[in-house]
């Protein structure tokens, strides 16, 4: 039975490799941010081949992470929706694990599609309302690792409490992106 899409999932080991490719997790995000879709809407949106867009479904359902929507469509026409609404990765609880790094850098390469995306097609478009409490920042700070971890502990917890109320009237959905990583030295 499909979830009600109100759940978290911590994700393990399986799970990780399933979402260390990006266009998997651009589809398990689109699933989770639009609702049930066929493989050819999404192979469409994405524009992807509907064999290609299939396969990656599949080995979502594999993970546990969607599922087919039997209420919807037909045997030619399958529908899948998200199982869960938000898949929870600490990188600390496996800091040496490849599958921990692939998934980070697939959240990575995600997170910077879904920004060009904005860029493109949402920022020219927003009401002002919205354009004018949107924020893209961008900061460089010097932190040690544990000062790192602390602000980690301190926005999840922030964001956390949004996710716990209830919409209020006019409510629309929002993206939050974190990321909080140090640059390589050659960087900076």
């Amino acid at each position: 039975m499909a979830d009600d899409g109100t759940t978290d999932i911590t994700l393990d080991t399986a799970a990780l490799r399933v979402l260390a490719h990006p266009t998997r997790l651009a589809l398990l995000n689109r699933l989770r941010q639009q609702g049930p879709a066929t493989v050819r809407q999404l192979a469409a949106h994405f524009e992807l081949d509907s064999g290609a867009a299939s396969y990656h479904l599949r080995r979502l359902a594999a993970g546990g992470l969607i599922e087919e929507d039997t209420e919807r469509g037909t045997k030619r026409d399958r529908w899948w929706r998200a199982l869960h609404r938000i898949s929870l990765h600490d990188p600390a609880t496996a800091p040496d694990s490849a599958d921990s790094r692939a998934y980070a850098q697939a959240v990575a390469l995600a997170d910077g599609e879904t920004l060009r995306r904005v860029a493109a097609e949402v920022v020219p478009v927003l009401p002002d309302e919205w354009f004018g409490v949107s924020g893209f920042m961008s900061y460089m700070l010097r932190m040690t690792p544990g000062e790192l971890d602390t602000m980690k502990g301190e926005l999840l917890r922030v964001v956390e409490s949004y996710r716990e109320r209830e919409p209020a009237d006019g409510a629309e959905r929002v993206a939050v992106h974190l990321q909080l990583f140090p640059l390589l030295a050659d960087e900076a």
